[in-house]
C-alpha cells in the first residue's frame, strides 16, 4: 500500500514515516503543500495522511485546489490537525470527500486503523 504524507514537521513525517515503512508500507514524505498536490495528482497513492496548518500552502488549500479539479472524492485523504475543528467544519471536510480527520498528537492505534480501513 502506497502512503503520502504531507506535513511541514519533519519531526512528525520522520516518525510517521519510520512507522509505515516498519509496518510495510511503501511511504513518500512531502514537506510542503505544494509539492504535496503535485505528488496526489502525479502518483496514485493509496491512502494520503494531510496535514492542514501548513505554511504559505496549507492543508486547506490543498483540499480546495483537488475539489475545484473534481479529483477530491477519487482520493483517500486522512486530515492530520493539532487544530481545534468544530464539528461542523469537520462534517463539510467529510461531506466534501475526506476520508477521516484525525487528532495530533495522534495515537498508533488510531493511525492503525486509519490504514487498515484503506489496506487493500
Amino acid at each position: 500500500m502506497k502512503v503520502l504524507v504531507i506535513d511541514d514537521n519533519s519531526e512528525i513525517t520522520d516518525m510517521l514515516s519510520f512507522y509505515l515503512e516498519e509496518a510495510g508500507y511503501d511511504c513518500k514524505v512531502v514537506n510542503d503543500g505544494r509539492e504535496g498536490l503535485q505528488a496526489i495528482k502525479s502518483d496514485d497513492f493509496d491512502l494520503v495522511l494531510l496535514d492542514l496548518a501548513m505554511p504559505e500552502f496549507s492543508g486547506m488549500d490543498v483540499i480546495n485546489s483537488l475539489k475545484s479539479d473534481n479529483l477530491l472524492e477519487k482520493k483517500n485523504i486522512i486530515i492530520l490537525t493539532a487544530s481545534a475543528l468544530h464539528d461542523e467544519e469537520t462534517e463539510a471536510l467529510v461531506r466534501d470527500g475526506i476520508r477521516s480527520v484525525l487528532k495530533k498528537p495522534i495515537s498508533i492505534d488510531d493511525l492503525t486503523g486509519v490504514l487498515q480501513q484503506f489496506h487493500r
